[in-house]
């Protein structure tokens, strides 16, 4: 009998043990690489960029059922699936915003919302419903009430129907389906790609599908260095770091991210990146030689060793407040008096600049 990880979704094997869906023996309920992910926190096999896409949308279009769509609110941008509709074409999608607990708490949840209805409608994405979630990692009352709030949403949108939860890697589908049936059999971890392929659970006359997170090679969480991304993924409230300026100014995001301001008067630099990342701030007439002595040292994590080889982004012109979000990372948002403002990333990593979500 065909056997697959009950963890990841993988077909079980026992031929190469540096493949996936390795087991000693066939009559594991977890592979290899579940069980030291699980048992000892330990990534065997790295799959950050090692599934594809488009076979998850084929087998995702195959099923019958709701879409549940899992959106971290933290890192909007990168969890964002263009033409998503025609990926998906006739079915129902419900939109599910995770990680409220790690915004602000002064930011409404009506603001998030129309932050929400004007990206999508940017975007040319249409969904059928939106509920926000948060406190997922804890045990708490705002995880009850967010549990209460899908378990609703489930029985709403998709009475009688299979529920397929999808979305990009890292966006936290397992995490949520392990809370939503108060379990622990799906493998969890910060490292996107955790899941490998579709996991099916019977409940009460519907089917719930786990399903592989999608492929985002933009983003900095499917190129740093796994050990890294507990400095980078928030799991508590971020304090925003407010920095006003009133001359050209240079700010680092450890040595991932430079952020050149040139000012004409006043201007107001608020840092939305997770607690655990250092941000430097100093004057922009000497950040080439901080960044040429420093980066990799004081200047980290890094995914370059020198600025030669980083991209650099100008912002458009605008009005008011201005958000200029690193793909998997966060975001600054810069408002005042400001001439121009460069972005310098790591080549291949996306930046894109929006209307002030907060």
């Amino acid at each position: 009998m065909t056997k697959y990880c009950k963890g990841c979704g993988v077909l079980l094997q026992n031929e190469n043990e540096n493949a996936p869906g390795y087991v000693p023996t066939l009559d594991s309920s977890y592979c290899q690489r579940c069980y030291r992910i699980r048992n000892y926190g330990d990534l065997t096999i790295n799959m950050q960029q090692g599934i594809e896409s488009n076979e998850t949308f084929e087998k995702i279009d195959a099923l019958e059922g709701v879409i549940f769509w899992v959106v971290d609110l933290f890192t909007f941008e990168s969890s964002i699936i263009s033409r998503l509709n025609h990926k998906l074409p006739n079915k129902k999608i419900i939109m599910v915003l995770t990680k409220r607990d790690v915004l602000p708490k002064t930011l409404a949840d009506k603001k998030i919302f129309e932050f929400v209805d004007e990206r999508l409608k940017e975007e040319d994405i249409h969904v059928d419903g939106k509920i926000i979630l948060g406190g997922l990692l804890k045990n708490g009352e705002e995880a009850q009430y967010s549990i209460k709030r899908l378990e609703e949403a489930i029985e709403h949108y998709a009475k009688d129907k299979h529920v397929i939860f999808m979305g990009v890697a890292n966006s936290g589908k397992s995490t949520l389906i392990n809370k939503l049936l108060a379990s622990t059999d799906l493998t969890t971890s910060r490292n996107p790609g955790t899941t490998l392929d579709l996991v099916t659970i019977k409940k009460d006359g519907y089917t719930i599908y786990d399903t592989p997170g999608i492929e985002n090679h933009h983003s900095i969480l499917t190129l740093i260095d796994p050990k890294q991304l507990k400095q980078l993924i928030p799991t508590k409230p971020i304090r925003p770091l407010v920095t006003q300026v009133f001359e050209n100014q240079s700010f680092a995001v450890g040595g991932l991210v430079r952020l050149d301001v040139y000012t004409k008067g006043k201007a107001t630099i608020v840092a939305y990146f997770s607690n655990s990342l250092p941000i430097h701030r100093g004057k922009l007439e000497n950040a080439d030689t901080l960044w040429k002595n420093h980066l990799g040292e004081m200047l980290s994590p890094t995914l370059d060793l020198s600025l030669k080889t980083m991209h650099t982004y100008q912002a458009p012109p605008f009005e008011g407040k201005l958000d200029i979000v690193i793909h998997g990372l966060g975001w600054f948002c810069v408002s005042g008096s400001i001439e121009k403002i460069y972005v310098k990333v790591h080549k291949g990593i996306q930046v894109t600049f929006r209307k002030a979500m907060i």
